[in-house]
């Protein structure tokens, strides 16, 4: 392993850490919107309640294999599992399916705009980045 990979453990702890509770975050998003109620969904602006109402189930099951791939792949990474490294992969991987089929089969591009590319491209990224990190970490 290259020296410049080698961190103290207190770093890794920071670094793992921090991916569990972004990844938890990402459940939390996952969980609140998977339990709107008809009323919320209804309170909803248009275009925000015209993508919910267009997601179908495959790309929800997407959404949940995405977040969940990436709190048990953080918490491999706490604990140094090489299984860590699958997880994210199946993270990113879901992650890729849902970003690009969101884009299409539902309106999001009309509800987001370009600016709403600024999101995607972050998750994607640190879903990159955390691949990146467990496949050095645990190997």
């Amino acid at each position: 392993m290259p020296a410049s990979l080698h961190t103290n453990p207190r770093t890794h702890f920071w670094i793992a850490g921090a991916a569990l509770l972004w990844n938890l975050l990402g459940l939390m998003a996952f969980v609140m919107q998977v339990s709107l109620s008809p009323e919320q969904v209804a309170a909803l602006p248009a275009a925000d309640r015209a993508v919910h109402e267009a997601t179908p189930a495959w790309l929800t099951a997407a959404f949940a294999l995405a977040v969940g791939g990436g709190v048990l792949g953080s918490i491999g990474l706490l604990l140094r599992q090489r299984w860590a490294v699958a997880a994210f992969a199946v993270s990113l991987l879901a992650l890729v399916v849902q970003i690009a089929g969101g884009y299409l089969v539902t309106p999001v591009w009309q509800a987001s705009g370009a600016a709403g590319a600024a999101m995607p491209t972050l998750l994607l990224t640190i879903g990159v980045v955390l691949l990146w990190y467990a496949r050095r970490r645990t190997t």
